[in-house]
Order: structure tokens, then C-alpha cells, then sequence
């Protein structure tokens, strides 16, 4: 005889019985397929919203915009409480290039910058030893043991990854990931798609940076560090353009070094060099971080103050050039050589800045240039920062 399905889910029972069964089986069933039906549209919404942030952070410009997307679109994303970005700089070259383009680490709290490997946290092979590449770390968060990598941990976090960032077995950072569920991050979960986002991080970061060095040296002066001409030019159009918004005064400065021929004819051009630099360092230790100083060519720089006005500027444009003259430039120990700058100042005061920022730029720095002259022409070492009518006007310092 043949055997009934309800005699194989319980033998003996009753044919109410079995019935009974099979219908809680087939709900079981059903509850299983719509959870399994969620998970796969969950994972489903997961992996298009990665795509998106791939190709988000892909088509990232420049450095804070790629940053800005990883720190305001991951969180999101991966429902996250918790994202921090660890990039190693052993001779802090990324935060000074970063730093001259204007970068406001202030705005990305989670970026952290360690100057050795061992500072992330990581767990690495011994330096001698032929290891495989660090793989991503999961488990419970430790508030001394992830201090680095989580230096402003959110109340509650409970689970953590640390994700290395790798170009060419190389390690470049670490991405770290918090959760305050406490199964988020196990070690016992897989890394595979974890390890693909770093890996899409690590090619995006790597190609941000050297795109922003590269920008950085086509916009500095490379015997003394500071921008060039192309630079000025660029931000003199972009600060009109902000004050003109903003309605503040901007300033500039003209400054050249006086019988500067005199110096290469005596100390050779490897000694005018020397003395280049240090003028230039001299200079910017009188400047805030937001002002701009640039290498003009030859002996002549330039410096953009943001919201100074000319009395502010004449009085920095003053302390400068007693920086200069204060004290003698040594070139070596039997070698020192006394330096001074000559100064025009011109400011663009709120309301002045109408029309076209070319020709607004043009007309400034003619001012400034013009100034610099009559300070030159005047008997050099002095600031001049209106265009004077008297004797009495020139700021004699000889």
C-alpha cells in the first residue's frame, strides 16, 4: 500500500492532523521565502547604492570632494554609525601639498594622518617576515586598542573593521568602519565585499593625491616653496570674486628686493638663491594661513591678503620688511650679507571690485606696482601704501 504524505509527517496522526501540519509547513516555507525574497532585495538595494558610490567617488575631482563623498555618503550607505579614514604621510607631504591647496582639514574630523604603519592599529607580520598582505581585522570594539583609528567614537559602538588600503601590496591607509550592533562586524563574517570597496577607495585615493601633487608643483615656485605667478593669478580672480560676494576688503602687496644684482654679482647666483629663500621665509612668518605669497619671477614677490584692509595691510607690509632688514642673511659661517625690500600696497576696498575680475585684478596690481616704484625711486627700504603727495607720506625707515 502506498504510504500517505500526511502518514510521513507523523505516523499515526489523524488525517486533521496532518493536514494541520502540512499547512504550518507550508507556512513555515512562506515565511521562509519572503524572509530570504527581503534579504535578496535588501542585498539587492545594498549593491546598486555601492555602485552609485563607486562611481561617485570615481568622478571625485580633487581631494576634499573624494573625501567629503567617502565620509558623508558611506555612513549612509552601509548603515553605519562610524566611518574614519587613516592615510599614512611619513613625511607629512600629503598634509603640507593638501594644506597649500587650500584644504580645511577642519571640515573631515574622521581623517587621520599617522606617519608609521604601526600607528593604525593594524596587525601586521613581522617586517622580515614573507607575508601576505594585511587582511581586513572584525570584532568587538576596544576603546584603547582602536583609539587611533576611532579617536571620537560614537556613544554605544560596539563592533568594529579595520580595512587596510592597498596599492601594489603596499599599504597606503585604512578604512575603519564602526557599528554600534554588535554582530555587525564578527570575525567570522566575510570580507570579499569590504575588501572591494577598499580596494576601489585605495585606487581613488592614490590617483586623487598624485593628481593633486602634480597641481601642486605646476602651481609653486620651486626654488622657495611658495606659489607662482600662475597660482596668484588664478586666486586673485577668485578672491575679487568672493569679496564682491562677501563685501570685505582684499590687499595686496608688491615687494621687491632691493640691488638684488648686487647680491648674485657678489655671492654668486647660488648665493642670490640662498637669499631668495630666506626672504621668502621671512615674509611668510608675518602672514596668516589664509593669505597668499608668490614668487613673481626674478627678485619680486606678491602676497594676497584676504580681508585687510589698507592700513592693515601697510602695517604687515611694514613688518615685513623690518623682518627683512632686522637681520643679516647668513650664507655661511663666514659669509653674511644684509638684505632689504622695497613694498607697494594697494587694498580693494567693498564696492571696488565691480566689473569684470580681470580687468579689476589688471588695475590692482598696476596700483601695488606703481607704489613699489615710487618706493624704489624714494631710496628703497620703505612700504608705500598710498599714492603720495608729500614727502611726508614716504615711509622712511633708511
Amino acid at each position: 500500500m502506498t504510504q500517505t504524505a500526511s502518514s510521513k509527517l507523523r505516523p499515526n496522526s489523524t488525517p486533521a492532523a496532518a493536514a494541520e501540519e502540512l499547512v504550518a509547513e507550508n507556512q513555515a516555507l512562506r515565511a521562509r521565502m519572503t524572509y530570504l525574497l527581503e534579504q535578496a532585495e535588501r542585498n539587492h538595494s545594498i549593491m546598486t547604492r555601492h555602485q552609485a558610490f563607486d562611481l561617485e567617488i570615481v568622478g571625485a575631482a580633487n581631494f576634499p570632494e573624494l573625501i567629503g563623498i567617502i565620509f558623508r555618503v558611506l555612513p549612509v550607505i552601509s548603515e553605519l554609525d562610524s566611518v574614519t579614514l587613516t592615510l599614512l604621510d611619513e613625511d607629512a607631504d600629503i598634509r603640507e601639498v593638501m594644506l597649500k591647496l587650500d584644504v580645511v582639514f577642519e571640515d573631515f574630523p574622521g581623517l587621520i594622518f599617522v606617519e608609521e604603519v604601526e600607528a593604525m592599529g593594524l596587525e601586521l607580520a613581522p617586517r622580515n617576515a614573507q607575508a601576505a598582505a594585511p587582511r581586513p581585522q572584525l570584532g568587538m570594539y576596544d576603546a584603547r586598542r582602536h583609539a587611533t583609528a576611532f579617536p571620537h567614537p560614537p556613544a554605544g559602538l560596539q563592533s568594529v573593521a579595520l580595512v587596510p588600503l592597498l596599492r601594489n601590496k603596499r599599504i597606503i591607509g585604512s578604512l575603519n568602519l564602526g557599528s554600534c550592533d554588535p554582530t555587525r562586524f564578527t570575525p567570522s563574517l566575510g570580507t570579499d565585499f569590504i575588501e572591494h570597496m577598499a580596494s576601489i577607495i585605495a585606487i581613488c585615493l592614490e590617483n586623487v593625491i598624485s593628481n593633486e601633487m602634480l597641481k601642486y608643483i605646476g602651481l609653486t615656485d620651486s626654488l622657495t616653496g611658495v606659489y607662482n605667478r600662475r597660482y596668484i593669478d588664478r586666486r586673485l580672480l577668485e578672491e575679487i570674486a568672493r569679496a564682491r560676494r562677501q563685501q570685505y576688503p582684499i590687499s595686496f602687496m608688491y615687494i621687491d628686493i632691493d640691488h638684488f644684482k648686487r647680491v648674485n654679482d657678489t655671492v654668486g647666483h647660488g648665493g642670490g638663491d640662498d637669499v631668495l629663500r630666506e626672504v621668502s621665509r621671512r615674509i611668510k612668518n608675518e602672514l596668516r594661513s589664509s593669505d597668499a605669497l608668490a614668487r613673481f619671477g626674478g627678485e619680486e614677490f606678491v602676497v594676497l591678503l584676504i580681508d585687510a584692509d589698507l592700513d592693515s595691510a601697510a602695517f604687515v607690509a611694514e613688518r615685513i620688511r623690518a623682518s627683512v632688514a632686522g637681520s643679516m642673511i647668513v650664507l655661511s659661517q663666514e659669509l653674511q650679507l644684509s638684505v632689504t625690500v622695497s613694498i607697494g600696497v594697494a587694498c580693494l576696498a567693498p564696492g571696488e571690485a565691480e566689473g569684470d575680475p580681470a580687468v579689476v585684478a589688471r588695475t590692482w596690481v598696476a596700483q601695488a606696482d606703481a607704489r613699489l616704484y615710487v618706493a624704489k625711486e624714494n631710496g628703497r627700504n620703505r612700504v608705500i601704501s598710498r599714492d603720495a603727495d608729500s614727502a611726508a607720506e614716504l615711509r622712511n625707515v633708511g
